[in-house]
């Protein structure tokens, strides 16, 4: 998915946008284009009118007006692909599907019958990411967090086919999110079929000497493991390949010739040690030499690397307060320390209606979960509207610590989403009541911090 420098509608021929912002989509409308790939356009959307849900989706559109047959098959067949894994598949570091539908749009002939994919936002690709330099960011934490997806996707019978850092989205926090599955493939045995498509610079040596059988050409899980082994370097290199080419061809040739035995593996001086290690793994010549280095394997080899240096756990901190400023009451936090004590079970009242209900608060950090002593590092934070993003200025002064015990009478199914540390995720949260005290009374707790989730009513 490359930036759109320009959106034509190549059938009008007349140098106008295919869609400007405003236009309305199903019950979206568009803001802004996002990207532009070879089959499809993505744009950023809004809930059209006051459509409850989601204030912000990336709209993937993939038309099919005026195509040859087998090109709109394949077009069908890539969106049922991205349907399917995003529906049945899914992950934290798969990005989210939340609808699809076929487009009708009599005013514009050339979207008539464009098939439309509703997804999560993301705030950027590692590609513009790497492009801008990602000296700062824990990069290490990007490739554990790209090999968790490709676990994911592997135990599940699946290769991505097409990985490459403008497939690899990250959040507003950072959090790793694969993407665009149009060209996945379903393993049959050890392996899948995809078109001859994909972006070169990715492809392993075998891919470039793959035939091209009826069902197109062969792939195994450890491409997807070979395109990793160039995002490592990437990564750490700026941006640099390790195969020498001032083209992609060139490249592709660079690749072959170090497939046969004819060239070293060179890579960059910038990778470091540990990642020189894991890249050259995964740049095995072979799909045998390749085939013991799994996504797994590599998780744990990273896990372990993490863990050594002390990485793990900062990196842990770090996301979970770029995740939720208000999480933590520190570093000059202008909230007060009001503490939410227990709240029992109120008694049945006169007629006999059921008390309220309650929920526990759930803290995924481990060291806060031993803890009585309610250190202000580990007191968690209640959300005032969970609409709205989950920031310090979206958080009520009272503050709460595990194990307390909430009050609770509705919640909403589509706030905010929210992942806690042990990479949870839930749109859920609660109502919950505050103790006397400073307004407001209630407030909102994540389902992702609640011990148990009780069925509750929707709130109105």
């Amino acid at each position: 998915m490359r930036p759109p420098h320009a959106l034509w509608n190549s059938a009008d021929g007349d140098a106008t946008e295919l869609l400007p912002p405003g236009s309305r989509v199903g019950d979206w409308v568009v803001t802004g284009p996002i990207g532009a790939g070879g089959w499809s356009t993505v744009y950023a959307a809004r809930p059209a009118g006051s459509r409850p849900g989601r204030a912000r989706v990336a709209l993937k559109v993939m038309p099919t007006a005026g195509l040859a047959p087998l090109q709109a098959r394949r077009i069908v067949e890539s969106a049922r692909r991205e349907v399917e894994l995003g529906r049945g598949a899914g992950h934290p570091r798969l990005i989210g599907l939340l609808e699809s539908f076929v487009l009708t749009s009599p005013d514009r002939p050339s979207l008539e019958g464009a098939i439309v994919l509703v997804m999560e936002r993301a705030a950027g690709s590692l590609r513009e990411l790497v492009d801008a330099g990602a000296h700062e960011v824990d990069r290490g934490r990007l490739v554990a967090g790209i090999c968790e997806g490709l676990v994911h996707l592997h135990r599940s019978g699946w290769v991505h086919a097409d990985l490459k850092p403008e497939n690899v989205l990250l959040g507003e926090d950072r959090s790793v999110k694969l993407s665009d599955f149009g060209l996945a493939t379903e393993l049959t045995g050890t392996h899948g079929h995809v078109p001859p498509l994909g972006t070169l610079d990715y492809f392993p040596p075998e891919r470039w000497r793959a035939p091209l059988g009826e069902l197109g050409v062969r792939v195994r899980p450890t491409a997807d493991i070979w395109a990793l082994g160039i995002i490592i370097h990437e990564v750490f290199a700026s941006g640099g390949s390790p195969f020498p080419g001032a083209t992609p061809m060139a490249r592709g040739a660079a690749v072959q010739e170090y497939g046969q035995g004819r060239a070293p593996l060179r890579m960059d001086q910038a990778v470091p040690p540990f990642w020189r290690a894991l890249t050259a793994d995964c740049l095995a010549p072979t799909h045998e030499a390749r085939a013991p280095h799994t996504a797994e394997s590599l998780l744990v080899r990273i896990a372990a690397h993490r863990d050594a240096s002390g990485a793990g756990r900062r990196g842990t901190r770090a996301r979970a307060a770029v995740l939720a400023t208000a999480l933590y009451g520190i570093a000059g936090a202008t909230l007060s320390s009001d503490a939410v004590r227990a709240v029992p079970p109120a008694p049945p009242d006169r007629a006999g209606a059921a008390p309220p209900r309650t929920v526990q608060v759930y803290n995924a950090e481990r060291d806060c979960r031993g803890r009585a002593d309610r250190d202000p590092r580990c007191s968690l934070g209640l959300a005032i509207d969970p609409v709205r993003p989950y920031t310090a200025e979206n958080v009520v002064p009272t503050r709460v610590w595990h194990g307390d015990v909430l009050g609770t009478d509705c919640q909403v199914w589509d706030g905010e989403t929210i992942i806690d540390e042990e990479d949870r995720r839930s749109t859920r949260w609660f109502r919950v009541r505050l103790p006397s005290g400073p307004e407001p009374r209630t407030a909102w707790l994540p389902a992702v911090r609640a011990r148990e989730r009780p069925a509750l009513p929707e709130c109105s």
